[in-house]
């Protein structure tokens, strides 16, 4: 009894070596913190103008929207500018004038309503005013959605990143 002895070469290469596919070249680096700080405040004040519209709408505020402010300024300031460590917390910042904004632009609403005229006339004309009802009308819910805007932007801009 023999064994039988396998033929020479591969038998699985039928032809001429391929070499493999080229790998994809990387990605570019983003870290650009101007660009990231452009998308930011492009993206605090679309939120704050949409923020203060729901609100003024329903005449109330809403936490979720908060945190949707928040995630949205910290993911497109880091979707943008990359990995400093700057953007988080500029997103951060943002996203606590862009609530701010939301809510004043709130009260334009409620009162654009109650007295027949338009918010950009009452945004325009009377914004000291409509900083006064804002500092009688904020309680600690107010600073809370400040607050809970500036957690999740940083919150976002660090997965965003990641």
């Amino acid at each position: 009894m023999s064994q039988s002895v396998p033929p020479p070469g591969n038998p699985f290469a039928d032809g001429p070596a391929t070499p493999y596919p080229a790998a994809p070249a990387p990605a570019p680096a983003r870290d650009n913190v101007v660009l990231g700080l452009l998308a930011a405040l492009v993206a605090a004040l679309v939120a704050a103008g949409a923020y203060g519209a729901i609100g003024g709408a329903i005449e109330r505020e809403i936490g979720y929207a908060a945190v949707g402010v928040g995630f949205l300024v910290g993911f497109v300031a880091a979707k943008a500018g990359g990995r400093s460590p700057a953007l988080p917390v500029i997103a951060a910042v943002l996203s606590i004038g862009a609530v701010y904004l939301g809510q004043i632009v709130a009260i334009a609403v409620v009162l654009s309503e109650l007295a027949g005229g338009s918010v950009t006339d009452i945004l325009l004309e009377d914004f000291g005013t409509l900083i006064d009802v804002w500092k009688e009308a904020a309680d600690v819910m107010t600073y809370v959605f400040l607050a809970i805007a500036a957690v999740t932007a940083f919150a976002g801009a660090k997965k965003a990143d990641a």
